[in-house]
């Protein structure tokens, strides 16, 4: 507990905070702040809602997470993962509605940080939160067909849920404008072809700047966001909504859903930009943050908030390790906001589908998710697809709800059966004749016992296993461990990777039958070496003093 205090992470940082730093954060600020123009406007028109109240998003809330958060990096604004829920919620109850869903999804999330549930995060599966983020990624690229193929719907026709949306976009196909696609498929191509060009410049300015000057001047009959949108170049204002108890009792749900979704999606960033930086995050100072964010996003005009992985990534490859450089993200936000805002009302719908189209594919994770179904046991494999076809099909609270239930039932039978067959082993070492106090372990060799069923739920103390710099081989013994599942393997993968930029060899010792099929099924046996797989503790330090 006294690890995860509830400080922002800025109070830490700014002890020793140096000026070579302080210039690297605002450079990176200022080119966060160039990705997040594009997609905020981008993310903002898929949630439904005006562009400027992206640009509020991640002013208000983009500063107040980066002053208060527990991370050193995390770029906090509006998200992909939110656009499908927000849009239902204002389709259905307005901006009052979403406001009130948004404030409870803050007051909880608060609540979640001071209880210190920061931690309870890990026990969504892998599966889960891969499933239900490939699904948002499938549902935001098909709410952008209709836009890049410059589809023409008839009055009345406003498509809400992803399957509304597939039928409109069959009934309506033969309506398609043939400049639209044009623009679409060239701003695509830059988005896709520009990284290779230059890192320093996002491709997003790029594609919006072309795309502008292609309807401009080439006379194309394409719609751009001022011909559907008016645009507001005004500062965010603070309003207050009318709350009624009948209207706090028909968001409470939609409330819960966001804080969850917010609480996993920036925990999540916060562990990706650890692993970037080797750096610790606090939790549960991060979930409070989130909170005060997403709470003061919509009282001055914005939408829900979290992390952003991909912005939070550019951060740090930009130099930015400071909250410094969240803050400087929101104040060039602000300045673009007053000075350049109207010129947004020129960008082309295609070229907004096109970086949303994008923003999908980068989400999907379908590498990942490929090697999830050919790789996991047949449980993992079922709780993946349910929670991707009903986020798709149905939406996100419908998929969490049944994927966290299917995995609850699947895990426990998996568990019950291993418990059967081999009921529990305990190792008392005054009577083990295997017992590591009789071995002698040479220095440049650690060994680790691991005991009992390795899931969801215990993987991350796989990170607890820590190397010494004179270490060159790491002993894992798993004779008491009964099964794995696959966000263990995870978390395996990524023990490995760490071994290898250490230059340290992984060796295994007396893997039961489990866990050695589902490490043979990943490819995690090849990649490890099948010589490093002992089967007996003797074996392994012969191994360790051979290598």
């Amino acid at each position: 507990m006294g690890k995860d205090k509830l400080k922002p992470k800025l109070f830490s940082v700014i002890k020793n905070y140096s000026k070579e730093q302080f210039t690297k954060d605002v450079i990176s600020g200022i080119i966060v702040a160039i990705i997040a123009l594009p997609l905020s406007i981008a993310l903002a028109l898929a949630s439904g809602v005006g562009p400027e109240q992206g640009i509020y998003t991640a002013i208000v809330a983009g500063f107040i997470i980066s002053f208060l958060g527990g991370s050193r990096v995390q770029i906090a604004g509006p998200t992909a993962a939110f656009a499908t829920i927000v849009a239902g919620i204002v389709q259905t109850s307005g901006m009052e509605g979403l406001v009130v869903a948004t404030v409870i999804a803050g007051i909880l999330l608060i609540i979640m940080g001071v209880l210190r549930l920061g931690n309870l995060i890990k026990f969504i599966p892998f599966t889960i939160t891969t499933g239900f983020t490939a699904g948002i990624a499938v549902t935001i690229a098909i709410g952008q067909v209709k836009d890049f193929l410059g589809l023409t719907y008839a009055d009345g026709v406003k498509p809400v849920e992803t399957m509304e949306k597939v039928k409109a976009i069959a009934d309506y196909i033969g309506t398609i404008n043939y400049e639209a696609l044009i623009v679409g498929v060239i701003c695509l191509a830059i988005l896709i072809v520009w990284p290779k060009v230059s890192e320093k410049v996002p491709g997003s300015l790029i594609a919006v700047i072309v795309g502008i000057l292609m309807v401009k001047f080439l006379n194309m009959k394409v719609n751009t966001i001022g011909d559907l949108y008016t645009i507001s170049s005004s500062l965010p204002t603070f309003t207050l909504p009318h709350f009624s108890f009948a209207l706090i009792k028909a968001e409470l749900g939609d409330g819960v859903t966001i804080a969850i979704l917010a609480a996993i999606e920036s925990l999540l960033s916060c562990v990706v930009a650890d692993s970037m930086i080797n750096s610790k995050h606090r939790s549960n100072m991060e979930l409070v943050a989130q909170g005060l964010g997403n709470i003061g996003s919509v009282l001055f005009g914005g939408i829900p908030a979290t992390g952003a992985i991909a912005r939070t990534a550019a951060n740090i490859k930009n130099g930015g390790r400071t909250p410094i450089a969240g803050m400087v993200h929101s104040v060039v936000l602000l300045l673009v906001l007053v000075i350049l805002m109207p010129y947004a009302a020129l960008i082309p719908m295609p070229t907004i589908a096109a970086i949303l189209f994008m923003v999908a594919y980068n989400m999907s994770g379908w590498r990942v998710f490929k090697n999830l179904v050919k790789t996991s046991p047949k449980s993992d494999i079922f709780v993946l697809l349910i929670t991707f076809f009903l986020t798709v099909i149905f939406d996100l609270v419908v998929a969490i709800e049944v994927g966290m239930l299917s995995a609850c039932i699947l895990f426990m039978k998996r568990m019950s059966e291993e418990t059967e067959i081999k009921g529990w082993k305990y190792f008392d070492d005054e009577n083990d004749p295997d017992a590591i106090e009789l071995r002698t372990v040479p220095d440049h060799v650690r060994v680790y016992e691991i005991s009992g069923p390795m899931f969801f739920g215990v993987a991350d103390r796989i990170s607890d296993i820590t190397l010494k710099d004179f270490t060159r081989v790491l002993i894992i013994r798993m004779r008491g461990v009964p099964a794995v599942d696959a966000t263990a393997m995870h978390s395996l993968e990524g023990l490995f990777e760490e071994c290898k930029k250490r230059n340290v060899t992984l060796v295994f010792s007396h893997v039961n039958e489990q866990p050695m099929k589902t490490m043979e099924k990943d490819g995690f046996v090849d990649a490890v070496g099948r010589d490093n797989f002992c089967k007996h503790i003797d074996d392994a330090l012969k191994r360790a003093a051979e290598l």
